[in-house]
């Protein structure tokens, strides 16, 4: 049983990663789900305080990844479509890889404020960095926060 739930553990860290990335999928959920599995096994070293630690810091990755987006919109002067925009933009990226991944926010935010508001090229342009600002500081919090979760999964292991 113990194999088993560390294989589970090892695939739910990676998935976590790639969940920090892809944001069809949770992905800190995903690494604490593993960091969870891996403290049900017979000579676990994850007790109950890192649990709580990670799964606190998890929730507030969780609600950041909420309230980036609005912030840096709002820094950067934009409205609701520019943040709609941006939201369609992430999910068509996924399908155009890591590049669309990556400009997917900045071009749908830039097209939604072009399009709602009639802004400027140059002020549009502005809403669109703010939503990529936003993606890339986010994906960083995610990334980092599965990083260290996967990290003592490992270290649990071996």
């Amino acid at each position: 049983m113990d194999l088993t739930l560390s294989i589970i553990a090892i695939i739910l860290g990676l998935v976590g990663l790639v969940g920090a990335i892809l944001p069809v999928l949770p992905g800190t959920i995903i690494s604490f789900a593993g960091l969870l599995c891996i403290s049900f096994t017979e000579d676990s070293e994850v007790g109950m305080t890192l649990l709580v630690v990670w799964g606190l810091l998890s929730a507030a990755v969780i609600v950041m990844d909420y309230i980036l987006p609005g912030y840096f919109s709002k820094r950067f002067g934009g409205t609701k479509y520019g943040s709609w925009g941006a939201t369609i933009g992430t999910l068509l990226g996924i399908f155009l890889g890591p590049v669309g991944i990556l400009l997917g926010p900045f071009a749908g935010a830039f097209i939604g404020e072009m399009i709602g508001q009639k802004l400027t090229t140059q002020e549009a342009l502005r809403v669109g960095f703010g939503s990529l600002m936003s993606f890339v500081v986010g994906t960083g919090f995610k990334l980092v926060a599965g990083s260290f979760m996967l990290y003592h999964i490992i270290k649990d292991i071996f």
